[in-house]
């Protein structure tokens, strides 16, 4: 799907959101802040892009919407959703806050392709007014796609100016090696397999071990799916640079109450995570005004 062809299945509201169409489904952005561990504070560094399909007014998953596109379809509905992340950001982010949105590289077999379809986003980050260097582009790394494959389409992305992350590691047989190879700027932690070698000793031990030697290679660490304030407290201990998940804010559909963080400046602590279980938009809005300046609650090694 080409920049115009995009923008052909996209509508502005009054509101200032922009949705897609598709099929029969109207689709919407929603975003979900990461945080990063600053001195005794959690601070806002970057959203991540995430579809919200809706049919005849109900919400569907995203899950479900993604099995019922067609495979000759999937490159259109990609490309279509991360225009209208790209449009939604330069509305209603403020830089320096980086923003992630994902690929499956398994579309993007053929460089010219990839070539093509990268340009067509660099225009729209241009109508947006987003630098390429503060996107942030998900891959997953798995060993059935061609290692060949990949890291061309890796290399487009960084010719580009993209910042480049793998996206699930330790999901299925990732490979440390492999990764290393990509180059990627970040690696974000697999949610499940975090949360088992969380749960005990020899696994943590192993899991800052992995985070250890990725941080030598000058690789930036996300813990996904962080869910509980223990986890927190250990995603820390692990040395992780940065963590995203309910515990710190779930996502929400633009426009969103994140506003008051995003319009702030570069960072907004999130109030004691102990008080910040997210509840939904509500209590995100209540609390978002009140708590940008808030300590995180704990001192680092205290």
């Amino acid at each position: 799907m080409s920049h115009s062809a995009a923008l052909a299945h996209i509508a502005r509201n009054d509101d200032g959101t922009t949705v897609g169409v598709w099929a029969g489904y109207t689709l919407k952005s929603a975003f979900q802040p990461i945080f990063a561990f600053c001195g005794s504070r959690l601070e806002i560094v970057a959203f991540e892009g995430l579809i919200r399909p809706f049919r005849d007014g109900r919400s569907v998953s995203p899950g479900d919407f993604f099995r019922c596109v067609p495979a000759g379809d999937r490159l259109h509905v990609e490309t279509l959703t991360r225009t209208l992340h790209l449009l939604n950001a330069g509305t209603f982010l403020r830089p320096p806050a980086m923003l992630f949105v994902n690929f499956d590289p398994s579309v993007f077999i053929d460089r010219q392709l990839a070539n093509a379809a990268l340009r067509d986003m660099r225009l729209t980050l241009h109508e947006a007014g987003i630098d390429p260097r503060h996107v942030v582009c998900e891959v997953t790394e798995k060993r059935s796609a061609s290692k060949q494959a990949l890291c061309a389409f890796v290399e487009a992305l960084r010719d580009h100016g993209f910042r480049i992350a793998v996206d699930d590691y330790g999901a299925e047989e990732s490979d440390m090696e492999r990764v290393a190879a990509l180059r990627p700027h970040i690696v974000k932690f697999d949610a499940r397999w975090i949360a088992r070698l969380m749960d005990t000793r020899p696994g943590f031990a192993l899991l800052k071990v992995m985070v250890g030697e990725f941080s030598a290679r000058g690789i930036g660490i996300v813990f996904e799916g962080i869910e509980e304030s223990r986890q927190l407290e250990l995603a820390e201990k692990a040395g992780a640079d940065m963590v995203q998940g309910f515990v710190l804010a779930r996502p929400e559909v633009v426009p969103f109450s994140f506003a008051a963080f995003a319009h702030a400046g570069q960072a907004a602590a999130p109030q004691p995570a102990g008080d910040r279980v997210a509840r939904g938009t509500e209590a995100s809005t209540r609390h978002a005004a009140d708590s940008r300046h808030r300590p995180f609650g704990r001192r680092r090694g205290g």
